[in-house]
């Protein structure tokens, strides 16, 4: 679910974009200047990227949040990734959207190292058993 605050934003948005469009349909059947009608058009296109950065941006930045929320809860603190996750939890609330795909990759990687690096453990410790008392 999103949140209602940023719905209403990109509801807001849309709406401008409807009316830039009802007024490109308007402008057309009114013959009017093709500079104007494109200056329409880019302004249209801007306020629809605008909506779908708005969405992109809380969808990614929630997804990244709780993939660091689930590496930090998973590492123990010697999982050998504490300095990445550490780093990226630092980071969190100043990525730019550009940045948050790359972020994801690098908590995922984190996250896979730290798996791989439990299940060697465990394979270790399981091929010697602890000796009983």
């Amino acid at each position: 679910m999103l949140q209602k605050d940023l719905t209403r934003d990109i509801k807001t948005r849309l709406n401008t974009v409807k009316g830039q469009l009802e007024g490109i349909v308007k402008m057309l059947d009114d013959d009017k200047d093709p500079e104007h009608i494109l200056n329409q058009f880019k302004a249209a296109g801007k306020a629809l990227l605008m909506a779908e950065e708005l969405l992109l941006d809380e969808t990614y930045r929630k997804s990244l949040a709780a993939k660091i929320s689930e590496t930090l809860q998973a590492c123990p603190g010697n999982c050998g990734q504490e300095d990445i996750i550490e780093m990226l939890r630092m980071q969190f609330p100043t990525l730019e959207q550009n940045q948050l795909t790359k972020k994801m990759k690098e908590i995922q990687a984190a996250y896979d190292q730290m798996q791989k690096n439990k299940q060697e453990k465990l394979k270790t410790f399981g091929d010697h058993p602890t000796p009983q008392r």
